[in-house]
């Protein structure tokens, strides 16, 4: 056994003639009578107390801490007495991540997991708390999507002390708690006239944004983050190396999304739109710490920036500028109408046109072709309409003037 019981209420007395006689203690007859001890494997002594009449429960106990050692389960029984709040911010401060998904996933968890769950043990939960905290977060009104990331954040913490030895199940994988059901829907892409319309509304020196976006794929931060030096005019290629995104309200220079710098087609027109832009409106050199507020300095010849000479803030952008314009042309400004709007037209665009899943996947700078063929496979010409289109052309190539039959032959 990996330790012993103690009865504090007896104890034994050696006499006089050498025998040994049990007495009883000062304190007999009160407290918890049993005391499982055994030493843990960081050499601490470590106990738990049991009532009179529960020695056969006190040495159970004691036989299931001796075999979680022998398979390596073991768990120190006042490990997991340590609240979410304290592990999440322990795990937090661990992380090595992108600064901004570790940004994200702080907020999230500060705003919306740590006031529910934050001063609860580690070893409390069950699986009736996280149900509840999820039906909390759905009546606050948070939308699948965002409650899913919550979710996901959390799960991933109680996984982290699994693996620390702070508990021994993850409660968020219970069968009975379910992430956030995302309701299916379809990307449904402006149209060109919209893309017109918009553009238009904004101030001139914005308006080549439209261009770069919904002609090139880029993303806004990508868009923001465009320099000179990207552009191959000769070539006809945007080279997307860079992107400005916001740590703390604080811009940096950042790779693209997934690390992952990629090339795209640069059509000609859309090449000339930012030549006549930088004619009336020249880039500037902008220089911003690399990845992380204290990164190191790089610099960058931007097309856009504010009519101060800073590098965009994407809110102060979108409140001053995106969404007025979207009023102008008389566009909502609620979900699925930010500039992310104007990639989704891309797409629409490259895939009517009859490019490959593959190609597209590139261009847009997504990891893996099967989440650009799930995001857009409904805008992809129907096999129908394909088949009717690949038989017209060999009809109308053939020059028979006596149909089809003639076509055929007499077989």
């Amino acid at each position: 056994m990996a330790g012993h019981v103690q009865d504090r209420w007896f104890k034994e007395e050696k006499q006089s003639d050498g025998t040994v006689r049990r007495v009883k203690t000062d304190r007999h007859g009160t407290g918890q009578r049993y005391r499982a001890r055994y030493v843990g494997p960081d050499g601490t002594e470590k106990s738990k107390s049991f009532p009179d009449r529960q020695k056969r429960r006190a040495e159970q106990w004691l036989s299931g801490i001796e075999a979680d050692m022998s398979r390596g389960d073991y768990i120190a029984p006042d490990a997991g007495r340590v609240t979410f709040a304290q592990y999440a911010n322990d795990w937090l401060a661990t992380q090595h991540t992108d600064p901004a998904t570790r940004e994200s996933a702080e907020m999230r968890l500060r705003l919306h997991a740590i006031p529910h769950l934050g001063a609860r043990p580690m070893n409390s939960f069950t699986p009736s708390h996280l149900r509840h905290w999820l039906t909390e977060l759905e009546k606050a009104g948070l939308g699948a999507s965002y409650r899913r990331g919550i979710f996901a954040h959390v799960a991933t913490v109680f996984s982290a002390a699994v693996e620390d030895r702070i508990i021994r199940d993850n409660p968020c994988r219970a069968r009975s708690v379910k992430p956030p059901r995302l309701v299916p829907t379809q990307v449904k892409p402006w149209s060109a006239e919209r893309v017109w319309r918009v553009r238009a509304a904004l101030p001139a020196p914005y308006r080549a944004m439209v261009d770069v976006a919904a002609g090139c794929g880029l993303r806004q931060g990508e868009v923001f983050g465009l320099a000179v030096e990207d552009l191959d005019l000769d070539k006809g290629t945007v080279h997307v190396t860079r992107q400005v995104k916001l740590l703390r309200n604080r811009p940096v220079f950042a790779p693209p999304k997934g690390g992952k710098e990629r090339k795209a087609p640069l059509p000609a027109l859309i090449g000339r739109a930012l030549v006549d832009r930088l004619a009336r409106f020249p880039a500037a050199e902008v220089t911003l710490p690399w990845a992380t507020p204290d990164g190191p300095p790089r610099t960058a010849m931007l097309i856009f920036r504010s009519p101060e000479g800073l590098p965009l803030n994407r809110n102060r952008f979108n409140d001053r500028h995106w969404r007025p314009a979207l009023r102008d042309a008389g566009v909502e400004t609620g979900r699925g109408n930010g500039m992310h709007a104007l990639r989704h037209f891309y797409a629409s665009v490259l895939l009517d046109a009859g490019e490959s899943i593959k190609a597209l996947s590139e261009y847009l700078g997504h990891h893996d072709p099967g989440f650009t063929l799930r995001t857009y496979t409904h805008l992809m010409p129907s096999s129908e309409a394909r088949t009717r289109t690949a038989v017209d052309s060999v009809w109308a190539e053939s020059n028979t003037t006596d149909g089809p039959e003639t076509a055929l032959g007499d077989g």
